[in-house]
């Protein structure tokens, strides 16, 4: 009877001893029960032209969206720069930008171009795709980019809750994404990252990123909070199919913290001789700016937060 009680005791106590191990979720970290959950919604690629800058201000002051990142090489970073310096209370991160994607509407390198040779192309602006930073830029070439980027934005008065990638350049290679990982440690602003077990990193897996090595490494050692779930944003660009599409996924919202990155437009002419996706951008506003989307989110009883907790949780 004494040895079983013995075995009961060291059992009880091993038990509790696994539970006091577990890592507490980002969620529980944020003072949510482990079953929340939580949702940011973020809009990507503000300043970079003007009707983004005006969907992207309106989903803001309306609370469409929680959360947003500006591209500092853009040329109308300085329009949504005089905006942050008169609502400081706004929380926009960094979109760290090494591509300049659209046909007509470019932009160059924020560093001098003597220094990053290797990011820019024949005419001198950023390369259009992840593959060409790849092939010809070095991890140092990165780094000096984006230190200037970052600097600009601090030296125009924003205050920015995060660093985010711009076409998901900086997970392309690892020595890449250890620079974006070591320079938000450095300033002391987490870095969107998610979990190396979320189905965003399994999409990064199948197309080549190096979601292994270095990456989780890092990742693991807990220096940078890392989001549980990453959406991207929906494949239907027509307005009720694409409506359809983001509510399908806020219903199945798993327990923890979920990102979903929307991109945003005002359905103008600027933004339609800019790119195609125009219409995507001007449906992403109307979205997410309706009551129903917010009814719903209510309705879940999902728990809208924005980065600036996290920021928060990463300063202490």
């Amino acid at each position: 009877m004494r040895v079983f009680f013995l075995f009961l005791v060291v059992s009880v106590m091993a038990t509790a001893s696994i539970r006091t191990a577990r890592a507490a979720t980002l969620a529980e970290r944020l003072g949510y029960a482990p079953d929340a959950r939580l949702l940011i919604v973020h809009g990507d690629d503000i300043g970079m032209c003007h009707g983004g800058n005006v969907a992207a201000m309106g989903a803001i002051a309306s609370g469409a969206i929680q959360s947003g990142s500006i591209m500092v090489p853009c040329p109308w970073f300085s329009e949504i720069a005089a905006a942050c310096r008169e609502n400081p209370q706004w929380d926009l991160g960094l979109h760290l930008t090494l591509t300049s994607e659209w046909k007509h509407y470019r932009w160059r390198s924020v560093a001098d171009p003597s220094d990053v040779s290797g990011l820019l192309d024949k005419d001198g602006y950023l390369h259009r795709d992840v593959l060409s930073v790849v092939l010809n830029a070095t991890a140092a070439e990165v780094e000096t980019e984006l230190r200037a980027q970052i600097d600009r934005a601090l030296a125009f008065g924003i205050q920015p809750t995060h660093f985010d990638s711009h076409m998901g350049t900086l997970f392309a290679r690892e020595d890449f994404f250890e620079v974006y990982y070591r320079l938000g440690v450095e300033y002391g602003i987490p870095v969107m990252i998610p979990s190396p077990n979320s189905n965003a990193a399994e999409r990064g897996r199948q197309q080549g990123m190096p979601v292994t090595g270095k990456f989780i490494e890092l990742v693991e050692s807990g220096r940078v909070p890392i989001l549980d779930e990453l959406v991207t944003g929906v494949e239907r660009r027509e307005l009720d199919p694409r409506a359809e599409d983001y509510f399908n996924v806020i219903r199945g919202l798993k327990p923890g913290v979920t990102q979903i990155i929307v991109h945003l437009g005002d359905g103008g002419d600027e933004m339609k001789a800019i790119t195609g996706s125009w219409e995507a951008r001007w449906n992403d506003y109307r979205i997410f700016s309706d009551e129903k989307t917010r009814a719903l989110i209510e309705s879940e009883g999902i728990r809208l937060i924005g980065w600036r907790e996290i920021a928060h949780l990463m300063a202490k």
